[in-house]
């Protein structure tokens, strides 16, 4: 978990400043932008980042904007930091695209755990000792490259996508668990009126229904998803 690329975009000088001296001693080297434009100009840069710690409230380009823009070309895992208690940035945060949401103010120690579980995430995923190719009716799943096709046509997923459509077909025709996948996939327990895990389960579906109509994750109301087989 050493030399790890962040992206840190946010326009409290002070903040940025502080959160600097936190991060850089676990090992994450940290590449601060203070506004939207010149935070997207990075994210889309040479450099490629492990993370990308994203503010909603940002100068010339807000933090939605940054992401939505981000997501035409990009699946660098984002983090997004939202208002404390503001459930519409945290919901459409996810359905743009990030990978999970913070509010501020919040703990140093839980941004830590939030950004190791993610970057744990994404080293894990290739390396998993389930490596075989899951092909299940018209999906195609490899776990070594992280490619997903629907219908021979290939699936944008990001990280996080991608380990939930993992998880759910490895247990095809069994229910996973709400608070299972998000220890497993977001690491960490599902909080009351989360609702991360179902934001990002209606992402795949949408992506899946441009190239296929049948339903192919089902919803337990109140328990959790079933990925099923058509015939």
């Amino acid at each position: 978990m050493t030399n790890k690329q962040l992206l840190l975009i946010d326009d409290d000088v002070e903040f940025t400043g502080l959160l600097s001296q936190y991060l850089s001693p676990q090992g994450y080297q940290l590449d601060v932008a203070h506004d939207g434009e010149s935070g997207l100009a990075m994210a889309k840069g040479h450099k490629k980042y492990d993370l990308i710690l994203l503010d909603v409230m940002l100068p010339k380009l807000d933090g939605f904007e940054v992401l939505k823009k981000l997501r035409n070309s990009h699946l660098t895992p984002v983090l997004m930091l939202t208002a404390k208690g503001d459930d519409f940035d945290k919901i459409f945060g996810l359905e743009l695209g990030a990978d999970d949401y913070l509010p501020k103010p919040f703990n140093h120690r839980e941004l830590s755990a939030r950004i190791k579980a993610i970057v744990r995430r994404m080293e894990n995923v290739p390396n998993s000792t389930i490596q075989q190719i899951l092909s299940l009716g018209d999906v195609v799943l490899a776990p070594a490259t992280m490619q997903v096709k629907c219908q021979d046509n290939a699936l944008e997923l990001t990280g996080t996508e991608f380990s939930i459509l993992h998880l759910l077909m490895l247990n095809h025709g069994n229910l996973v668990s709400k608070n299972e996948l998000s220890e497993k996939v977001l690491g960490r327990k599902m909080a009351a009126f989360d609702r991360s895990i179902d934001m990002h389960v209606s992402n795949i579906r949408r992506k899946l229904a441009v190239f296929s109509s049948e339903e192919k994750i089902k919803t337990h109301r109140g328990a959790g998803y079933l990925y099923v087989v058509q015939g």
